[in-house]
């Protein structure tokens, strides 16, 4: 069987991405068609070996696709899912328009698979926020050993989590600082360039921001209701891969040695961890890479049975493309989804 896949902001970083890693995991394809917005029209795309012309989203009939890989964000999302889920394709939509909607899975393959057939009720399948993904597939084998009570987390995040103009604006600021030229902020609510900015996403009343709320609320929905989770989240200047500094209270006993054997054998976790200079894993190799790498992992005396550790991913690929294009996989591993056309 192959489908017919149909990205919709094929031109932004993750849309790109989303293409190169189907036809990396050789995803069964009957044709793959790439979309965004009219001013993107006829705009060039790699997909393997193969150059694509954007289409425009607003043009394109769905009727005869079968799956719509979604991420051009949360306004476009809004319009245009529930229409495209209509026409009987099914949406993997990789902004937060849907993920709070109970009538929508959010999905992390490796975490709760079996939530995925929910998604006949709209024909919409939510990805996660980028941050969250790389912390729940860690959080998941040890939540299954030893109960998870409590997570505090702080977050190192990317630019390219903030787009394109992210990552042209932390390189054109880096530029300026050597040759002493003036220091434009645009992206950013202030310089990104050797610098830190603890501010993802709008403010909220309780005065978390709004990407610290989606780690709660996310980690509530996809792996267990009952874990209390807090999160400082923080903007720096690394091009691609998220960090996580990732403190866990268990309700039952469990060792670091315990913990590293069992994210050893977890699916989709990798454990670099060596008590030596270089022994752990930093975003720059994580770069490219499909892992959650889990490192630094150690006691925590302050509290009863717990643990610290540190926790990276390439964010444009485990926390948006991959687990895209994993869920898709999914769809197809598990019957769900049946190609409208039938191969000659």
């Amino acid at each position: 069987m192959s489908f017919k896949v149909a990205v919709v902001g094929a031109t932004g970083n993750v849309g790109r991405e989303m293409l190169n890693i189907l036809d990396e995991r050789g995803f069964p394809v009957s044709e793959v068609v790439a979309l965004a917005s009219r001013r993107s029209q006829g705009t060039e795309v790699s997909f393997g070996d193969r150059t694509l012309k954007v289409k425009a989203l607003d043009q394109y009939d769905f009727s005869d696709t079968d799956i719509c890989v979604m991420s051009a964000g949360g306004n476009v999302s809004k319009e245009w899912s529930p229409k495209i889920g209509k026409q009987g394709c099914v949406v993997i939509d990789n902004s937060s328009a849907f993920r709070y909607d109970q009538d929508v899975p959010l999905i992390v393959p490796e975490v709760n698979p079996d939530a995925i057939s929910l998604f006949t009720r709209k024909n919409i399948i939510a990805n996660p926020n980028c941050s969250t993904a790389q912390l729940v597939v860690a959080l998941k084998p040890l939540h299954d050993a030893a109960t998870i009570k409590r997570v505090v987390v702080a977050t190192y995040q990317s630019v390219s989590g903030a787009g394109k103009e992210g990552m042209d604006e932390l390189f054109t600021q880096t530029r300026a600082v050597f040759v002493a030229d003036q220091v434009d902020v645009k992206k950013f609510t202030k310089r990104i360039a050797f610098n830190v900015i603890p501010h993802i996403d709008v403010f909220l009343d309780d005065g978390f921001t709004k990407e610290e709320w989606k780690m709660v609320a996310e980690t509530k929905k996809m792996l267990d209701p009952k874990i209390k989770l807090t999160a400082t989240c923080v903007r720096v200047p690394v091009f691609i891969g998220h960090s996580e500094a990732v403190n866990i209270e268990f309700e039952k006993p469990i060792t670091a040695d315990e913990a590293r054997d069992i994210l050893r054998e977890a699916p989709g976790c990798q454990v670099l961890d060596k008590r030596e200079n270089g022994g752990y894993i930093t975003p720059l190799e994580s770069a490219g890479e499909d892992a959650t790498f889990i490192s630094r992992i150690r006691e925590d005396s302050t509290v009863d049975n717990g643990l610290s550790m540190w926790v990276v991913s390439d964010n444009l690929r485990k926390g948006a493309a991959l687990n895209a294009v994993q869920i898709a996989e999914l769809l197809v591993e598990r019957g769900l989804i049946q190609p409208k056309k039938k191969a000659a």
